[in-house]
């Protein structure tokens, strides 16, 4: 697997496990964390280290494969294919864009103005901003 990636399951998650692996893995290949042609764990190895069932990660390899984002090679592996980072920034980008439209709706329930949702978005940006390399505090 490639070293920066490790693959957490939530079995508590509002999400089942497929899905929650589909999704890092997409998200991996859309910060480059996983290039085209990066080779992944097997079924067997990522089962587990994710705590899966091994036929879980198998649907989630071939649900990928299908989409265009995974290519198998027999007797070689699961890779990463030449078209997965476009694919996989522009899924990413409809999942975050999915989750924030549910945040809005739910604060507008509660009655929050659209001062108070940019308030709340900073507020929650701010510890996660990332430093430049030698920006001071």
């Amino acid at each position: 697997m490639g070293q920066n990636l490790t693959i957490r399951v939530d079995p508590k998650g509002d999400r089942p496990p497929s899905e929650q692996i589909a999704a890092q893995v997409r998200f991996a290949i859309a910060a480059g964390v996983l290039e085209p042609g990066a080779r992944l764990p097997s079924v067997r190895q990522l089962a587990v280290e994710a705590l899966v069932n091994p036929n879980t990660v198998g649907k989630v390899w071939r649900d990928l494969e299908r989409e265009g984002v995974l290519e198998s090679r027999p007797g070689d592996g699961v890779f990463v294919a030449v078209a997965a980072p476009e694919l996989c920034k522009e899924a990413r980008d409809r999942e975050l864009t999915a989750r924030l439209g549910a945040w809005v709706n739910d604060a507008r329930s509660a009655g929050l103005e659209e001062r108070e949702l940019r308030e709340l978005f900073e507020r929650a940006l701010a510890p996660r901003r990332l430093r430049r390399v030698g920006e001071r505090s």
